[in-house]
């Protein structure tokens, strides 16, 4: 199980994840999109063995999967774990990845570019995250040289990435903002200094169990320095007003508040059918009990691992079947009641 699931870090009260994605090219190699399977491979087996031979160490630690030797339900698993993108599980052809055993590095390889390095730890800790990232980052650069420019930095396929070609984000868990509606301000205010907020799953992907991922959109003439501290402070202004709105709520109505989130407890330890909209609005509700000190008997790393394991591809993977839409809400609750 991966790290971020497993474990809590900094202000988990708000924040489940930080993440750092580094999006990077090989010089003189054409772009991900005008390669045939063959170039394909080639890539793979650079970037593998600039791993290996820059730290000797890491063979044992990381994995090579090719995409092509996945299945769907395997391929869709990693989706959900946060570990690969869409993109990269339909490259059948020429994707693959690169893991370690605590699934808190993955290696995206041929997806949009060549490589795109990820790091994943659970809270608050995107110092952290880049720091583990750039090492890799460093460790790859002194084996491989990367298509660069001068003025416009490290070229990407898609110009938006241009620059440093970094994402940072942050995955929060941000209901009572949702409720009171005030995160439509945030949405607006965010939009006009580099900031973009998406789903559960990243871009076009659905604001699921109120959970956020906050992001910068700009990498170009901005060191990568002033990209996770801009995140950071943003991602703190967000944590203070959440926690802020919460208290005003459980002060304000706290009957209310309690029977919503002991309804919501109940209905997941005991439900036999589950759909993954029903599941996700009331596991926000009981990870909001939990940080408010309501519930004692549920912790918030069992509720997200809750958030993965009711998704279609670990219902289909535990039970070893593609199943229907009837099955898998009548499977989820199962899992559910199984795991509380």
């Amino acid at each position: 199980m991966a790290k971020w699931l497993r474990e809590t870090g900094p202000e988990s009260d708000i924040v489940i994840s930080s993440r750092i994605r580094i999006a990077r090219n090989l010089a003189e190699t054409p772009f991900p999109y005008l390669l045939d399977e063959q170039q394909g491979e080639e890539i793979t087996n650079r970037v593998y063995q600039a791993i290996i031979e820059g730290n000797e160490g890491l063979k044992n630690e990381f994995q090579l999967l090719l995409m092509k030797k996945l299945d769907k339900i395997e391929r869709l698993n990693y989706i959900e774990n946060h570990l690969i993108s869409p993109d990269l599980a339909k490259n059948t052809t020429k994707g693959s990845m690169l893991i370690n055993q605590e699934e808190t590095i993955s290696l995206l390889v041929n997806e949009e570019d060549h490589l795109r390095i990820q790091c994943l730890l659970p809270g608050l800790q995107l110092d952290e995250t880049y720091g583990i990232a750039d090492k890799i980052d460093d460790l790859i650069e002194e084996k491989l040289s990367y298509a660069f420019d001068e003025e416009l930095g490290y070229l990407t396929s898609c110009p938006t990435n241009l620059g440093t070609g970094i994402r940072a984000s942050v995955m929060m868990h941000l209901p009572v903002l949702n409720m009171t509606g005030y995160i439509n301000g945030i949405f607006q205010a965010s939009s006009q200094i580099g900031i973009t907020i998406r789903g559960l799953y990243g871009e076009g992907t659905e604001f699921l169990g109120n959970i956020f991922q906050i992001s910068n959109q700009v990498t170009l003439g901005i060191t990568e320095e002033e990209i996770i501290k801009n995140l950071k402070d943003v991602a703190t202004q967000i944590i203070q007003k959440e926690r802020l709105l919460r208290e005003n709520l459980f002060k304000d109505k706290r009957i209310e508040l309690e029977d919503r989130i002991f309804r919501s407890y109940g209905l997941l330890r005991n439900a036999r059918i589950m759909t993954t909209n029903e599941a996700m609005k009331l596991i926000s509700d009981v990870k909001l009990g939990i940080t408010l000190g309501l519930l004692n008997e549920v912790t918030l790393e069992k509720m997200n691992q809750l958030i993965p394991f009711i998704q279609i591809g670990h219902l289909q993977k535990k039970y070893n079947s593609e199943l229907t839409e009837a099955e898998r809400d009548f499977r989820r609750a199962e899992v559910i009641r199984n795991m509380l």
